[in-house]
């Protein structure tokens, strides 16, 4: 671990900076999505900040907000009038003392429809940025692009016991349809033990073949490996860049941010379903190796890239309905509108703890992951 935290050529020194670059810039606009809407709708805002912690810098708008830059870089608040810290829990003795004509611009005095709308903004200002990202890339750079045609059908595989055969080209997956070779492979990497019936073309002709992806463990391209499903074929070599008008960049830019989605989702169905591992999971550790790995071989590309796919993976891990996340709030929001009454203080201090406990062994579980992919042990 000494070693991996020294070296010059990739340690985590080393990959520091790329990685602060890229979460503060996606912590930035989740917390931009906040503070934006919640001015919107007359909420007044004490303090937005990148980090947690000690205050290292800071300055007031005139709105007398507080921005400012904290010690731990590892996230970020918008803190509204009247909460007692930046998870939004309510400072019930302030709120209590506060008369009522002065209530007006406090976040827990505001309708429950607003408070909502400003907590699920942060999300949604992560999606967008994804979009963005991703549009930008494939209308200037352009989408790598591999028709999903078999090239090789690997001895042994499922997909020789399947019956395929060099030269199909896949068209379907479970009726579904695909046109690229990474789509095969999207849906396929989160398949393993599961039955999937792939529509081919042959000859002229569509074939349906039954295939079962194994689970084997294959390098992901930056520096580790990752357990998924292979089915045992190998791509045309005819890959080429598509790039985009600006509008058909925007729309491959949904489905891009869609498809992260979609791909989450099923592998943390699977994962409740006993059929993935967590072990799988990454934390802070391996952004910050991810991040100095694709800043060194993919330049600035690749790191905006990155900014993307994170950008999509916060908005929709804080969508979880866990207390303390974005989640956890509008699930006591939908709670509130149906009761015509928020929760007591205490079920929402219960939960608060609850969720709280949640986030710290999931920081746990993923760190202590990243430290055994980063020193093999």
């Amino acid at each position: 671990m000494l070693e991996f935290l020294t070296s010059t050529g990739g340690g985590l020194i080393g990959y520091a900076v790329p990685a602060l670059i890229v979460l503060t810039v996606v912590v930035f606009i989740h917390e931009l999505g906040h503070f934006l809407v919640a001015r919107w709708c007359g909420i007044r805002v004490a303090t937005f900040s990148i980090g947690f912690g000690r205050e290292l810098f800071g300055f007031f708008d005139r709105r007398g907000t507080r921005w400012r830059v904290s010690l731990i870089p590892l996230g970020g608040y918008v803190k509204f009038v009247g909460d007692e810290n930046g998870a939004s829990i309510p400072d019930a003795e302030m709120l209590e003392e506060t008369p009522p004509e002065e209530r007006f611009g406090l976040f827990h005095f505001a309708p429950v429809w607003k408070r909502a709308l400003v907590v699920v903004a942060g999300p949604v200002a992560n999606f967008i940025l994804a979009i963005v990202v991703f549009a930008a890339i494939f209308g200037f750079v352009g989408k790598p692009v591999t028709t999903p045609t078999v090239e090789v059908v690997n001895p042994g595989s499922a997909a020789e016991e399947a019956g395929f055969q060099p030269g199909d080209t896949i068209l379907a997956i479970d009726g579904n349809a695909v046109s690229t070779f990474t789509d095969v492979q999207r849906v396929v990497a989160l398949a393993s033990g599961t039955e999937l019936t792939f529509t081919v073309e042959r000859g002229g002709s569509t074939v349906d073949l039954v295939a079962t992806p194994r689970r084997q463990e294959i390098p992901d391209g930056l520096g580790s490996t990752q357990r998924v499903g292979v089915l045992g074929v190998s791509r045309s070599a005819d890959m080429k860049l598509e790039r985009y008008g600006p509008g058909g960049a925007v729309v491959e830019g949904v489905r891009e941010t869609y498809t992260i989605i979609e791909r989450t989702l099923t592998y943390v169905g699977r994962l409740f379903a006993g059929r993935e591992t967590t072990d799988q999971l990454s934390g802070p550790l391996r952004v910050a190796q991810v991040s100095g790995i694709v800043a060194e071989s993919g330049g600035a590309i690749g790191l905006i890239h990155l900014v993307g796919i994170l950008s999509v993976s916060i908005g929709l891990l804080n969508l979880f309905p866990v207390p303390m996340l974005d989640g956890g709030h509008l699930v006591f929001y939908a709670i509130e509108a149906a009761r015509g009454r928020p929760l007591g203080a205490r079920a929402q201090e219960m939960g608060f703890r609850i969720g709280f406990a949640l986030v710290i062994m999931l920081f746990v579980l993923v760190t202590f992951n990243d430290i055994v992919r980063m020193t093999g042990i």
